[in-house]
């Protein structure tokens, strides 16, 4: 899990207010490895968006971001039916944070 992308998806968590979704961290790594960052994001910012755990990466794979034995890095959009409606496979997506909220703004837009 790179906490670089996390970190400035937080600092730009308002850029996403106003969209009727609920957003959450997935990744392979256990909660107790999860919990440090947890921690630190909320320190930092106030508050955190939940983290998943998906050590079996059951989840990273229906979305399409399963690479091997790890989770790409990027992001999704999962519709209320199940549908995968964005998937961005982007190792720097938080750096191109600008970008990464038009994408997700526009696939909103199509639910």
């Amino acid at each position: 899990m790179c906490q670089q992308q996390l970190v400035e998806l937080h600092k730009n968590l308002q850029k996403l207010d106003g969209m009727d979704m609920q957003m959450y961290v997935i990744s392979g790594d256990l909660p107790e490895e999860q919990k440090l960052l947890y921690n630190q994001l909320e320190k930092d910012f106030g508050k955190s968006l939940p983290f998943i755990s998906d050590p079996e990466l059951e989840l990273i794979n229906a979305t399409g971001m399963k690479n091997e034995d790890s989770a790409y890095r990027g992001y999704a959009i999962i519709a209320p039916n199940g549908e995968v409606v964005l998937k961005q496979v982007n190792d720097h997506w938080g750096e191109e944070i600008d970008k990464t909220v038009e994408d997700i703004k526009e696939a909103y837009e199509k639910l």
